[in-house]
């Protein structure tokens, strides 16, 4: 089928499409109002979750969230049902991946963990371990999805769940052939493949056919890979399935190319062109045009090879897949090159670049849009939570009240005894929450310093199109915003949980700074960590200090941070010492540039410290110590904050 019969073809589709979505959209609305009127209990959230499943193709297509799913998620939370909860994250993560959101997926998918694991469900628990696993795999994240596909196999063997068992252990052989360790990757596929063909799920078993097709491919042992390739193609061909149809003649294709069996190699892809009119998504169509067109080029047919490329162009033009664009001007490139044609070449592979960077910077955005999205959902859960707390503090305020009409006549006779007692706690009282107050206004204040200063690490790395290490920085800064978000809403965290967010917070500083410096974190062997309390990002501004003004400016040998926290006598003592240019030449540095950047964290900080002091009437504090070498020459600088120890228990 020619492109242009394919667009004329789209546009009639159109049409039609129109009329039928119209009276979709009133089926929706009806079965949507008919649900709303039925009492909020958690069959509600059951009937809400399986017609947000049936009308999900109309919400993707219409590019909107879907309102089932929005009506069961606050009511889920309204009742307090952690497994109704952990269904509808499911579900909502889902649909996430499905649009390549991937960091919201995830995001879901953890919230669907957590309720699971409350509501001791371990069929859902397993369910939520492999989303998590998928959506860490799309990420690249390969560990993490091994240890989220891991849980879920131990858990779904526990419970005999043959499902689960096939889709963690497929997903773990997936891990181990991007991987490249395919002996493993064949291992978990076979065992997969024996529970497909046992539980009769053809679908499962020509999946796990394929993937052992490409980890022989992958061990070069190309004619057992065509082998199982055919075993997959069969079994397609029986459920008439054309998509998976299409991925059997392209890896037939590639293999027979591998082969340089030319001819049987165009024989397939030719198939997978003919099958692929029969799928929905045109992007297949596109590929299929495009490996024609290598093909030929290998056989330098490269004429013949160019018609075929600019039909996969024309038809990803069309339809807007810039990955295809991208990867059809780059073959472009490569066949104009090996004719001799520099200047074409030059000229796709330019095209190809920058379709490249568009993608990128639509990932980077993407990215950024999904953190903030991550970070409302998170504010949305945490109104509904404190909306319920409400109530039952009002419930509480109703009892409350009774009982004070009783005790009103003892209250009176007590009253002028214990007025005077009562003014002097009441002030003191007052006096105290303002403290508070004033510390929770300078805690809130830390974020936006932080956050500003590592989008401008992103922005650099997008702007000097460095993919890779964006990606990298993106998802650990990502993973450092949630425990932001998350710490700085107490006063106090567990120090684990501040040592982790100032780890991360080194690793993206040291990827800013070209690793000009190595870092060291000591805690006492007295301290248990997840039982000691500290102020959420107290640490961060004199570790930043320490690098920004310190060791960026030194040269002539490699910058070390050292952070050491002990117990002394009920107070936790933390030296942050480092070997940089001490504060007389970092000061005079400062001063050549002209007016320098007054360190907002810096002065919080200070300020955090001094409420902490008159609110607990204890020793806190903070002192600054230049160093000096034998010679008597400045050797870096040591901060030493001395806090209240805080615990747990």
């Amino acid at each position: 089928m020619s492109i242009k019969s394919l667009c004329l073809l789209g546009l009639l589709l159109l049409g039609a499409c129109w009329a039928a979505d119209a009276q979709d959209s009133l089926r929706m609305y009806h079965t949507f109002d008919s649900i709303r009127t039925l009492p909020n209990d958690t069959a509600k959230v059951s009937l809400l979750i399986r017609a947000g499943k049936q009308y999900s193709r109309y919400f993707d297509n219409h590019r909107s969230e879907n309102l089932f799913w929005q009506e069961a998620l606050p009511l889920a939370h309204k009742l307090r049902s952690a497994r109704s909860l952990a269904l509808v994250y499911n579900e909502l993560g889902t649909s996430k991946r499905n649009k390549s959101q991937y960091l919201v997926a995830e995001d879901y998918h953890e919230k669907a963990i957590k309720y699971a694991e409350e509501a001791n469900d371990t069929l859902l628990m397993c369910l939520s371990f492999n989303n998590a696993g998928v959506d860490c795999r799309r990420q690249d994240k390969l560990q993490q999805a091994f240890d989220y596909h891991l849980h879920a196999l131990q858990l779904a063997e526990r419970i005999n769940d043959v499902r689960n068992i096939c889709v963690a252990t497929n997903s773990i052989g997936n891990i181990q052939l991007t991987a490249e360790n395919y002996e493993d990757a064949i291992r978990h596929f076979d065992r997969a493949l024996k529970l497909e063909e046992q539980s009769h799920n053809d679908l499962g078993v020509a999946i796990n056919l394929g993937n052992l097709g490409y980890a022989y491919q992958g061990q070069n042992k190309l004619d057992l890979a065509i082998h199982y390739y055919h075993r997959s193609l069969a079994v397609n061909q029986k459920i008439d399935n054309p998509t998976g149809m299409a991925i059997c003649y392209n890896a037939l294709g590639a293999a027979y190319k591998e082969k340089k069996d030319y001819a049987t190699a165009m024989e397939y892809l030719q198939k997978a062109l003919a099958v692929n009119d029969k799928v929905d998504d045109k992007v297949h169509v596109a590929e299929s045009y495009l490996n024609i067109g290598k093909l030929l080029s290998a056989q330098n047919k490269h004429e013949e090879a160019r018609k075929y490329m600019q039909q996969s162009i024309e038809l990803s033009m069309f339809w807007n897949f810039k990955s295809m664009l991208m990867e059809a001007y780059k073959a472009l490139a490569a066949d104009y090159k090996a004719s001799g044609d520099f200047r074409r070449s030059l000229d796709a592979a330019d095209k190809s670049l920058l379709y490249k960077d568009s993608i990128l910077n639509e990932k980077s955005a993407m990215a950024l849009q999904q953190m903030q999205t991550i970070y409302e959902v998170d504010r949305k859960d945490n109104q509904i939570k404190t909306l319920e707390h409400d109530k039952v503090i009002g419930e509480l305020r109703r009892k409350r009240n009774v009982m004070f009409i009783f005790a009103l006549a003892g209250f009176l006779l007590m009253a002028m005894i214990g007025g005077f007692f009562y003014i002097r706690h009441r002030n003191l009282e007052a006096n105290k929450q303002t403290l508070q107050l004033e510390l929770k206004s300078l805690r809130s204040q830390m974020n936006p310093h932080f956050i500003f200063n590592s989008l401008s690490s992103i922005h650099r790395y997008i702007w000097s199109n460095n993919q890779e290490e964006a990606s990298d920085y993106l998802t650990k800064f990502s993973r450092l915003m949630r425990l932001i978000l998350d710490n700085t809403q107490h006063t106090f965290v567990t120090l684990n949980k501040e040592l982790e967010s100032l780890r991360l917070y080194l690793d993206l500083e040291s990827l800013r700074c070209n690793g000009i410096f190595e870092y060291n974190i000591r805690v006492g062997s007295d301290i248990n960590d997840e039982e000691v309390l500290i102020p959420p990002m107290i640490l961060q501004p004199y570790v930043e200090n320490a690098i920004w003004h310190g060791l960026v400016h030194k040269h002539n040998e490699k910058g070390q941070l050292d952070i050491d926290i002990v117990l002394k006598d009920r107070s936790l003592v933390c030296t942050i010492t480092d070997n940089g240019i001490g504060r007389q030449k970092a000061m005079e540095i400062k001063e050549k540039k002209g007016k320098g950047h007054n360190s907002v964290g810096m002065k919080v900080t200070e300020g955090r410290i001094d409420l902490i002091r008159k609110i607990n009437n204890k020793e806190a504090k903070v002192t600054v110590n230049d160093l000096a070498d034998t010679a008597g020459q400045p050797a870096g600088t040591m901060v030493t904050i001395i806090l209240p120890a805080e615990f747990i228990f």
